[in-house]
């Protein structure tokens, strides 16, 4: 009889669809802290998580690791540009450009990452993963749509879409060792020295608050499901699948907001927003149907051989 299990390749796709999914359905809640000072709010989101992510290592018997000194850099490289800078952008991109148009901008990283991941691996882009992710970035572009802002503000998007690929390149090399869970433990314990120093030049005095019924509910709401599972979801699928193909699923990300926004009342998608959704997901079907040789083979080895011991979550949800 022929195992009914799922293979490793399965899994990782399942899991960066549910992260990249369920981060583009959290869309609204940031809107519920735009009077809560941002470097607060984050340090606080990061020390929950980390608190999360440590008891959830220990009831594991997940042992510490010591990173190396080149693993201890590229943490500390991780945690800067995939929470500290990526949020910081973020929230001044917003603050210089509509939602529509960094959300335009952030909806190119596949492309970004079909064309930086095999270079950073010793590879050739994959020609059909390449058009795979064309599809999807016009998707995400119709979905979100197209809008205005300052320059100031288009350059702060371009960043945040650089930190987002970075938030996947630099993490590859550290999964073999590390492992999903270990990464984004320690990961996230490192963003929140990093945002204190940056709060106290920007906040001072009124770096924390006591929050409100409902910013509390939105903190924990991304120190939980947002952070401590969206990142065990993508690294776990890192270690399974290849970062480019991983990528495509970021063309998600506009797509489940807009449909959060019907959910939850503070939206109505269009006809062509839905017809945006249907091309990111031909766009995402072409790339794991693409041919996996002439290059596109991802990263063997260590990754590859571990990839079945990383352990997942036990829920679906990032």
């Amino acid at each position: 009889m022929k195992s009914s299990a799922m293979s490793p390749r399965s899994i990782g796709l399942v899991c960066a669809a549910s992260a990249q999914g369920l981060i583009g359905a959290a869309a609204g809640v940031s809107a519920v802290l735009s009077d809560y000072p941002v470097t607060g709010g984050q340090m606080l989101r990061y020390a929950v998580a980390a608190l999360v992510l440590f008891a959830v290592l220990r009831l594991r018997r997940i042992p510490l690791l010591r990173p190396t000194r080149r693993e201890l850099i590229r943490l500390g490289l991780l945690s800067l540009c995939g929470q500290t800078l990526f949020n910081l952008f973020l929230f001044a991109a917003l603050d210089r450009a509509d939602p529509a148009t960094v959300g335009s901008i952030l909806g190119a990283t596949p492309l970004l990452l079909v064309l930086a991941a095999p270079l950073s691996g010793g590879r050739r882009p994959s020609r059909s993963v390449l058009v795979a992710s064309i599809v999807v970035v016009a998707g995400a572009a119709v979905v979100q749509g197209f809008g205005g802002g300052t320059a100031a503000g288009l350059v702060f998007a371009c960043g945040v879409a650089l930190c987002e690929m970075g938030f996947t390149l630099i993490a590859v090399p550290l999964l073999p060792r590390l492992g999903a869970w270990r990464i984004a433990a320690y990961a996230t314990a490192m963003a929140i020295p990093q945002m204190l120093v940056v709060g106290m030049f920007t906040d001072g005095t009124e770096l924390i608050r006591m929050p409100s019924g409902t910013e509390f509910a939105a903190l924990l709401y991304l120190a939980l499901p947002l952070t401590a599972g969206a990142f065990l979801l993508w690294y776990s699928a890192l270690a399974r699948i290849e970062p480019e193909r991983a990528g495509l699923f970021m063309g998600l990300v506009p797509v489940t907001a807009a449909l959060s926004g019907l959910a939850l009342g503070t939206g109505a998608p269009t006809w062509a927003q839905f017809g945006g959704a249907l091309l990111v997901g031909v766009g995402v079907v072409l790339g794991m149907r693409a041919e996996r040789g002439g290059g596109t083979e991802p990263e063997t080895g260590p990754v590859r051989e571990l990839a079945a011991q990383i352990p997942l979550p036990a829920t679906s949800k990032p």
